[in-house]
């Protein structure tokens, strides 16, 4: 039975959801029930006993644009896995533009990105495009950039640490940089990283990368390798905002886009609107009580 949550604004929730439950019935979709959890006042949940879960995100958005909201196909309970996406998710930059300031080549790299982003750029070949206009830009940068531009995504490290204290192993899979990604990790918690590598020689970055790639196929990959070590009926979730996490989130029983890109949250069962990434520990209903600070 598909199961809707989403973070209604009360004042208007009376005329908004009795509009949503017609166009829900009108295209064969039923509630049969509606009401707000008991632990908190602005979530509310809706019971359908049988439908499409994008049928019901798109009916939802239509009457509650905006909002944050989850859809999934069974009972809602906290994921044993959490695989996330770095820049633009956990935390509010792309590492790469940032970086790319310190050559005076932000506006040239960050066209580019938001280009892969939206899925309109082969993800390898504009990763590998902005890399090499990097090049000879001195390592020391990187930490520059790490402790004057890169800041954790608000509720980001709660987040993770609320998920951690029940039971949750938490992964960060990104086609942006160790260099990045490793301290990033350490700040918000993670188990494990998984990322590009930049290639550096003689202390200045040489304008290719080192080793393999991490793409949209290492994200699936990633989720799958750590989802089998799970028992069955484990719940996993991820996030992201980007084209290249797409796969992630579609292979998730709880995939959420988090201030996405339109093909990203349209391929999602989770959108978050809103700043804070601990609405997504009240749409699994975990009491703010039981919330880590992290």
């Amino acid at each position: 039975m598909p199961i809707a949550r989403l973070i209604a604004d009360p004042a208007t929730l009376e005329s908004r959801l009795d509009a949503a439950t017609r166009d829900l019935s009108n295209a064969g979709l039923a509630v049969a029930s509606a009401g707000m959890l008991d632990f908190c006042g602005d979530v509310l949940q809706l019971l359908i006993p049988e439908g499409d879960v994008q049928t019901i995100c798109g009916v939802l958005d239509r009457h509650f644009a905006g909002a944050d909201m989850l859809v999934a196909r069974q009972e809602i309970t906290p994921p044993k896995l959490f695989v996330s996406d770095m820049d633009s998710t956990m935390i509010g930059q792309e590492c790469i533009d940032e970086l790319a300031d310190f050559a005076g080549l932000k506006g040239q790299v960050a066209a580019i990105t938001e280009r892969a982003m939206q899925g309109e750029l082969d993800f390898e070949s504009a990763l590998r495009e902005r890399v090499g206009l990097l090049a000879g830009l001195d390592e020391g940068a990187i930490d520059r950039c790490l402790s004057e531009r890169i800041r954790p995504t608000p509720g980001a490290r709660a987040l993770v640490a609320t998920l951690k204290a029940q039971g949750c192993r938490c992964v960060l899979v990104t086609g942006g940089f160790h260099h990045f990604a490793d301290a990033v990790a350490d700040q918000l918690g993670f188990d494990r990283v998984v990322g590009n590598r930049l290639g550096v020689a003689d202390g200045k970055l040489t304008g290719e990368l080192a080793g393999p790639i991490s793409d949209s196929s290492t994200k699936l990959e990633t989720l799958q390798e750590e989802r089998a070590k799970l028992g069955d009926n484990a719940a996993v979730m991820a996030a992201g905002d980007g084209a290249n996490d797409i796969p992630m989130i579609e292979a998730a029983d709880y995939g959420f886009a988090y201030r996405a890109k339109p093909k990203a949250r349209d391929a999602a069962n989770g959108r978050i609107e809103s700043e804070y990434l601990t609405a997504i520990l009240k749409l699994l209903e975990v009491r703010e009580s039981d919330w880590v600070a992290g």
